[in-house]
Parts: structure tokens; sequence; C-alpha cells
């Protein structure tokens, strides 16, 4: 029967083989941090199973130790960088802060809770008449009201025809502009709501407004304290 033996050799590539294998799948900070590791391990490994009678090139080993450094290095600096960024976050994070409780415009349904709305309405240039057009939470049409060309901003009072005030819930505001009875192409109609949370998505920061609707702090046209 023919025996079967592993030199010290073939220990250290079947050792170096399995540590690369290991490391293969990993991506990002933690493949770098694995493959350190793992780097190490295989430098124990060779150190401890070469072959007395034929040890390691010392010029090769050097190679090894200053690679071993490289990577070492570039744990670090991916440690310091995380760290940093993790402190930039924080930072804009603390400044967002300040937004909680201003009141932004921008093109949004806005919550309606009793107190008056200023719509931006977004009359057109050419139009001999515009009309405010309100639709409620269900979506529905609930009022549509004659407003002066100048496109000032106005208060909607939030009350029907007979002064009875609407429901609360989150109201959606537009203009129809006509020219010649013929509806035209408004402008964009702006109302201010007030922020009640901003958060960071990806590289966007959105802002939660009273009732839930959220926009880009891209869309927000202006900026003004809370009642």
């Amino acid at each position: 029967m023919t025996e079967i033996t592993t030199s010290p050799a073939a220990a250290t590539a079947a050792t170096a083989a399995g540590a690369t294998s290991a490391t293969s799948g990993a991506t990002g900070s933690t493949g770098l941090t694995s493959d350190f590791e793992t780097f190490l391990k295989m430098l124990t490994a060779q150190a401890r199973y070469q072959d007395p009678l034929e040890p390691i090139d010392s010029t090769e080993y050097a190679a090894q130790l200053a690679q071993f450094s490289m990577v070492e290095q570039q744990v670090q600096t991916n440690d310091t960088l995380s760290a940093l960024f993790a402190r930039m976050d924080s930072s804009n994070m603390a400044s967002l802060a300040g937004w909680v409780g201003m009141e932004v415009r921008a093109d949004t349904p806005v919550y309606f809770d009793g107190q008056p709305v200023t719509v931006s309405p977004g009359v057109a240039a050419t139009a001999d008449a515009a009309y405010l057009v309100v639709t409620g939470p269900d979506g529905r049409e609930v009022q549509r009201t004659e407003i002066d060309l100048s496109a000032e901003p106005v208060e909607w009072a939030g009350v029907d025809s007979s002064g009875a005030p609407f429901a609360s819930g989150v109201y959606t505001f537009s203009v129809d502009s006509f020219r010649n009875g013929d509806k035209i192409e408004p402008g964009v109609t702006e109302v201010y709501g007030r922020i009640t949370e901003a958060q960071f998505e990806g590289n966007d920061v959105m802002l939660v407004l009273d009732g839930g609707p959220a926009i880009a702090a891209n869309d927000v046209s202006a900026l003004r304290q809370g009642n």
C-alpha cells in the first residue's frame, strides 16, 4: 500500500490557499481587515512550517513584511476615514436640527389643522382669470375661488361658503389659469408647511412636514420662522 505524506512546503501552500479562498469573498473595509488578518496568519504559518534545510529567502521574507506593513497602514487609514465621516454626519445632523419647527415654502401638500395656510399661487403670466383649487384629503376638490392675477401670496382660511371650517387633514393646492375662456398652463403653486423632522436619505436631505408629507431640501424655495 502506498503511503501519502504531506511535506512542510505542501502544508504551507495548503494553508495559504485556504486562507486566500476564505478571504476572496470579503469586500469593502471588512474585506480589507479580513485580508490583513489572513495575511498575518499566512506569514506566521510560513515561518512555522518552513523547511530548516531550505529556509525562507531573506529577500522574499522582507518583501512580505513590507506588504504586511502596507496592508496594516491601509486598514488604519480606512478606520480613520470612517471615524471622520461619522463625525461629519453627526455635525450635519446637528445643523439639520435647527430646521425643525421652521416653515418651508414648496410645491407640496400641506397639513391643515384650522390655521390659515399661506399659498403662493402659480398664475400664468398671460391669464385673464385664475382660480385657486383646493383638493381635500380624499383627493376630491373641496373649494374653487377666483384670485387676483398678481400672483401675490394669499391666505386660505380653510372655511367653506357657509363659514364652517374644513376638517383637519392634508390638502393640496393648485391654480387653474384661463385666457379667453381657455385653460392654459399654470405656474407652480407653493404653500408653507412646518418641518417636524429632517433626515438623510443617501446624499439627499429630506424634510418631513406636519401630517406626513416629505420633500427634498433642494425643492424648498423659501424658509421662515414657524408660528
